[in-house]
């Protein structure tokens, strides 16, 4: 073949490739940066390791011929890159074409990208800025996100799935990232609802604005859709970055070891004063976390939502480590329907991706209420228990003041399969708390005294003095030791090393019946 020829193909290739780096219009390219938002190739490039993007279908278009325009990619990126030198999957829609509509080709290489990340085992993750099915496309497009919700359900707890909203997600388009992993929003600039502000207000007469109906604050705080929210398009990248490096690339894997400077047998003698000397006195469980968390560092899930349990990663000697814990300034750390919704899916995430968990108590029951009961809270409340049942990765307990009833046992007890229950001195272990102990046992002693209250007070102290302490439940083993509060952190660290050659597998089965 002639050496010009081939020159020339070159030089079409260039320019093909020329045109798929840059398909959208001037325009639609100034109303997305107008708008504070990066582009869908931007993204990409911010989100994974300098230069180390490979694309794929970059020159696919789509074959519709009611639609006179075929640019390259049609309409969303694919490919994969590294993240610290982690491969990771990823696809990017690009809202600059057809809106980020979704047709068949475009669904394609998703599901090509997603049909590759399961096979080598590597996570996916998913930029959404898209504005739902491509109308044009009918029934086609409809089909075809059939193919992503499939792939996202084969993929659940095999590889993990990140789905980042950076702009419209709307109508079917938002399943897959409600079955993925975790949801990522967007302050101001992203939403996600099934339909939206005119269809509300046609069918029901609410008048509600996009961010109200489904932005992120709204998301993250009221529904408990969006786990993590960032201000903008670079701090969210940022945050997926970050939350990676607590994730193993699939669940055959365990997490990375991180290098920390922070010593493993450092004291928090900073926890010896904080239970506060009344029980009725809140604290904050962050406290306790980043004490015993290396360097301090603490990344939490849904921070905003069901606030009385606290959720999220932190290294211990640099193992990654799923922590959950009672939050006594929230509702004094009760449990309810959400915060029992709340800790069950994060304990389900951190057993499927080999995350050990720690958990922290301070409970004085289950939220009680005709709300509560009439929602559900029974069945809610179920989720959690049968999470930490069925977790077989590394478990510890730490009860640090209440641990009262049902609750009690729910929150990672020995009786549920933990490895290593500890308590410290504060700790509280008993059916319910004294007054309330007392008023059921002793209704008949104190009615008949003479002075009640002074009755029911001596009555109230003894049930304390015997119950409200660690003491007993460490005579019959259900906690097996009493700790100082300043050796927290060294008997964790110790405790997790000591379980990292745990092996624990369930009977066969086809899958649980969880109480969905």
């Amino acid at each position: 073949m002639p050496e010009h020829t081939i020159r020339e193909r070159l030089e079409d290739l260039r320019s093909r490739k020329d045109q798929a780096l840059t398909p959208g219009s001037e325009r639609s390219v100034k109303r997305q940066h107008d708008r504070g938002k990066m582009l869908a190739r931007e993204r990409i490039e911010y989100l994974l390791d300098d230069g180390s993007f490979h694309e794929l279908d970059m020159l696919a278009r789509h074959r519709n011929p009611d639609i006179a325009d075929r640019p390259y990619t049609d309409g969303v990126i694919t490919g994969w890159g590294t993240v610290d030198g982690r491969k990771v999957f990823v696809f990017s829609q690009d809202f600059t074409l057809f809106g980020g509509a979704l047709g068949e080709t475009f669904a394609e290489k998703i599901h090509k990208l997603m049909d590759m990340s399961l096979k080598v085992g590597a996570p996916l993750i998913g930029l959404n800025d898209g504005a739902g099915a491509r109308i044009q496309e009918g029934p086609v497009s409809l089909a075809s996100y059939g193919g992503i919700f499939y792939r996202n359900v084969k993929s659940s707890g095999v590889t993990p799935q990140i789905s980042v909203i950076m702009g419209p997600c709307a109508g079917g388009a938002v399943y897959s990232p409600a079955m993925t992993d975790f949801i990522f929003m967007v302050d101001e600039t992203s939403y996600m609802f099934i339909t939206g502000p005119d269809v509300v207000k046609t069918v029901t007469g609410e008048d509600v604005s996009q961010q109200g109906l489904g932005g992120a604050h709204t998301h993250s705080a009221k529904s408990g859709i969006a786990a993590f929210t960032a201000p903008d398009d670079k701090a969210v990248l940022d945050d997926v970055r970050f939350l990676l490096s607590f994730l193993p690339a699939n669940n055959m894997e365990t997490a990375p070891e991180l290098p920390s400077g922070d010593p493993h047998d450092r004291e928090t003698p900073e926890l010896v004063d904080l239970i506060p000397d009344s029980a009725n006195v809140p604290y904050d469980m962050r406290t306790v976390i980043e004490a015993v968390a290396d360097d301090n560092e603490f990344f939490e899930y849904f921070p905003r939502w069901a606030t009385n349990i606290v959720c999220g990663f932190i290294r211990l000697d640099g193992m990654s480590i799923g922590v959950v814990g009672n939050q006594p300034s929230a509702y004094a750390g009760v449990l309810d329907i959400e915060a029992s919704e709340k800790a069950a899916r994060f304990v389900r995430t951190c057993d499927s991706f080999n995350v050990p968990l720690l958990t922290f108590v301070d409970v004085p029951g289950f939220l009680p209420g005709v709300d509560q009961e009439h929602n559900g809270i029974i069945r809610h409340g179920a989720k959690l228990l049968y999470a930490y049942c069925e977790a077989t990765v590394p478990r510890i307990q730490v009860i640090t003041r209440k641990a009262y009833g049902g609750a009690y046992v729910v929150m990672n007890s020995k009786s549920i399969g933990a490895d290593l229950a500890y308590a410290w001195p504060s700790a509280e272990l008993a059916v319910m708390g004294a007054t309330g102990a007392v008023e059921i046992l002793n209704r008949t002693e104190i009615a008949e005294a003479d002075d009640k209250d002074a009755k029911k007070a001596e009555l109230v102290d003894a049930y304390a003095e015997k119950w409200l302490n660690p003491y007993v439940a460490a005579e019959r083993g259900y906690v097996d030791d009493v700790i100082d509060p300043a050796q927290t952190r060294h008997k964790l660290i110790a405790g997790f090393r000591m379980l990292e050659s745990k092996k624990e597998e369930l009977p066969p089965r086809k899958h649980g019946n969880m109480p969905l």
